[in-house]
């Protein structure tokens, strides 16, 4: 007399359906994730504590009577792109580190970002550290 059960339970985990749900995921996240578009402006800010360390950097600054210099040359606001294009001609990956003093309307301080935008040069944003 045979005493054992005709149903016998597979005591294995068949992974075939949570391969499924993951892939499922991942091709959602994918699909998603071109969807958002970033509105962020790209300028390097540079960290308070650390050095810069790109030598060859030209400072433009404005002071709050909306004077120009670069480096410590007074510049007219008018001749400011010519003065820019004459220092930096021959270097390469030219940068300028932007010093805008407290106080200073933003529009004087974008004129300064659009004409490296124009010419391709790299802008820091000078802060002062906490």
């Amino acid at each position: 007399m045979d005493i054992r059960g005709r149903n016998k339970i597979n005591p294995n985990f068949n992974m075939s359906s949570m391969t499924d749900i993951v892939f499922l995921l991942l091709i959602f996240f994918m699909i998603t994730s071109t969807l958002v578009t970033t509105s962020a402006l790209d300028i390097l800010l540079p960290k308070a504590s650390g050095k810069t360390e790109n030598r060859q950097s030209t400072a433009v600054s404005i002071t709050k009577n909306l004077t120009y210099y670069i480096d410590s040359k007074k510049v007219n606001e008018n001749s400011l792109e010519q003065s820019l294009l004459a220092l930096l001609a021959g270097k390469e990956n030219p940068t300028i580190v932007l010093r805008a003093e407290e106080g200073v309307p933003i529009e004087k301080a974008v004129k300064i970002m659009d004409i490296a935008n124009r010419n391709r040069f790299k802008v820091i944003l000078a802060v002062r550290p906490k």
